[in-house]
């Protein structure tokens, strides 16, 4: 159902993708990148200090003492105090370093999301027709997650480690250069092993989010048709299809871990074949050179067998973290993808704004919400701002409109809408209806022809003025979590308490609101699973209501209520229909006999059109439909 977002595939830059993340992470917070970076080189000094002290303790405290009948412990505690010293400062560092990167990627991951919910509110509805939303909201959760793990922890481990590398570096070649050198050559051979293993990874890093959010989108698919699949008992039928996704991400993740898991057995085997090589070769050195006179002594090897062994470490270190890299900018690329997609363009400069009628008769713009609303008219050629009445006067003209280029859904449709008349759509399933109204809103643009509200061009409305202008009633009702009080106000925001209530009682909602535990201020969650359908529309005609818009949009309304309650919804819509303009889809064609002009569509084109009167007259497809000759679906 949900397949076509399963695949996966690397991450195409992770560099760029790395840079971007640091970019927002550290951007403005130069004063903490700092203290980090302070905090890093301190902890980094700390290890070499540790591991290059065992040398001096060895030659300097130890060794001197040994066959000595009374020996002084006296500098070898004062030298242990003075190493813990050491530690504890870098304990302190360390917890410093902590608390600072908490903060930093909770608050990274913070303006990540608000970036993303504001990119999300700015996307067209076409990028919505494109991805499953569970795929996009596992690029919320499971991909932000990741980014939380890189941010605090990851990304500290690597800098610290490549820091602590350099320093050790510098350690072995002041001790010794021929054994630095057989450092350097199984440092090499680490390198190209987890290399290997980390390209052979990335795919599959990105491959198992991409297939983590298909499990996702299927999930929430799933959840939201509960009732359609048991009406048709079709739990075993989903159970496969989930077997199948599933099964796919658990193949993915699989051979990611796997490789994963290798990392370490590897890397770790490496460093243990490194430590026996230095140990026989060092001891073959310090034999030959003649032992302590040549300086090069115990210590001087215990020190280095030290510093190569955290040398190792460090290595390992980076090898491990950088499969948690991967995999954290692979969901950063999806994220950033996301982020990047085109926002709605609104190229509109015409504005609707409270206006009021001067003592000469001419329309001018007020701060008082006088209930009369202009479209305010600005003009490139400097002409004066002009300033029309808000009527909803509506001509659609010569429309052609495909949701793909090369694919046209509406062809050379025409028609007209005078302010309060109501103006109706006919049609099959897919003749085009709702695509209509929806360009009406400009959810759409269209390839060709014109659309007028009150004689301006759409194309030139602000799309916030244009569908602030606009009232929707729709066959699905979309209620939110919060108040039924919240619900209604969502449609006007500063709507006051008396407004709501007006809108519930012209919309005939007023009395089971009153019935329900806490009246108005009774909490809906799952989008009001528990009001009936019926109640469900009744809000959503009075939130349309308390709007109070011009021009109303109703999309099959009453297709899926009970007569009684049809009735209801039927006044309710009258009385908020009434001195509008007014756009109905129905299904039920007693609704709209008496519309001032029906449009009967066919295959997006405009196949007659006309009252009801006009259409039985002409006995033609609309008259078929009435008289049961022709269905509908």
């Amino acid at each position: 159902m949900l397949r076509a977002q399963k695949a996966g595939t690397a991450a195409k830059d992770p560099m760029k993708a790395l840079r971007r993340l640091l970019s927002i992470t550290f951007g403005d917070r130069k004063g903490h990148f700092a203290v980090i970076l302070l905090c890093i080189i301190v902890s980094s000094i700390a290890i070499v200090f540790s591991a290059s002290f065992l040398g001096t303790l060895v030659d300097s405290y130890i060794v001197p003492i040994i066959g000595v009948e009374d020996p002084d412990f006296g500098p070898i505690v004062r030298a242990l105090a003075g190493y813990g010293c050491v530690i504890l400062v870098s304990v302190a560092f360390t917890y410093i370093l902590s608390r600072i990167m908490v903060n930093v990627s909770q608050d990274t991951l913070f303006r990540i999301r608000v970036q993303m919910f504001r990119k999300l509110e700015s996307l067209p509805l076409s990028y919505f027709d494109r991805n499953a939303h569970g795929n996009i909201m596992s690029r919320f959760s499971n991909d932000t997650d990741t980014l939380n793990q890189l941010i605090s922890n990851s990304l500290v481990i690597v800098m610290q480690s490549g820091i602590t590398l350099l320093m050790l570096v510098i350690s072995m070649l002041a001790n010794s250069v021929v054994l630095t050198a057989v450092v350097a050559v199984f440092a090499f051979l680490t390198i190209r092993s987890s290399g290997f293993i980390t390209r052979k990874s990335r795919t599959r890093y990105a491959s198992q989010q991409a297939a983590l959010g298909a499990v996702n989108g299927f999930i929430e698919e799933m959840m939201n048709g509960q009732r359609v699949i048991k009406v048709f008992t079709h739990e075993e039928a989903s159970q496969e299809d989930f077997d199948k996704i599933n099964e796919d991400l658990f193949e993915q993740m699989s051979v990611a871990n796997t490789l994963a898991n290798i990392m370490g057995p590897v890397t770790m085997n490496i460093g243990n074949l490194q430590y026996v090589a230095l140990v026989i070769i060092g001891a073959i050195i310090a034999i030959s050179t003649g032992g302590p006179t040549s300086g090069y002594t115990i210590g001087t090897l215990a020190a280095f067998l030290q510093l190569s062994r955290s040398f190792s470490n460090n290595i390992n270190q980076i090898a491990q973290q950088s499969n948690i890299m991967l995999q954290a900018l692979a969901g950063a690329e999806r994220i950033f993808d996301l982020l990047d997609q085109e926002s709605e363009t609104d190229n509109g400069y015409v504005m609707l704004v409270n206006s009021k009628t001067d003592a000469d008769g001419n329309t001018v713009e007020t701060d008082e919400h006088t209930g009369q609303w202009a479209w305010k008219h600005p003009h490139h050629d400097g002409s004066p701002i002009t300033y029309t009445p808000l009527r909803g006067d509506i001509v659609m003209q010569d429309v052609d409109f495909g949701y793909l280029p090369d694919k046209i859904v509406l062809h050379d449709i025409s028609l007209y809408a005078k302010p309060g008349q109501k103006i109706a759509f006919v049609g099959s399933t897919g003749a085009g209806k709702t695509t209509i109204t929806n360009l009406l809103n400009r959810f759409y643009d269209i390839q060709d022809g014109k659309i007028r509200f009150d004689g301006i061009n759409i194309n030139k409305i602000r799309k916030s003025d244009l569908r602030r202008s606009l009232g929707m009633i729709l066959q699905d009702t979309s209620l939110f979590t919060g108040t039924i009080r919240d619900n209604i106000r969502f449609g006007k925001l500063d709507a006051t308490d008396e407004e709501i209530e007006k809108a519930a009682r012209l919309a005939n909602a007023h009395d089971f609101i009153m019935m329900m535990p806490d009246g108005y201020d009774t909490m809906l969650e799952n989008n009001g699973e528990n009001l009936s359908q019926g109640q469900r529309q009744l809000l959503s005609i009075a939130r349309a209501a308390v709007a109070d818009p011009p021009v109303l949009v109703m999309d099959e309304a009453t297709s899926s209520i009970d007569t009684y309650t049809e009735r209801l919804v039927q006044d309710g819509m009258d009385k908020l229909m009434a001195n509008r303009t007014v756009f109905v889809i129905a299904h039920r064609l007693s609704t709209v006999r008496n519309s001032n002009a029906i449009m009967v569509l066919d295959h997006g084109r405009i196949i007659e059109r006309g009252d009801h009167d006009d259409l039985m007259a002409q006995k033609g497809t609309y008259y078929r439909l009435c008289t049961g000759e022709t269905e509908l679906e």
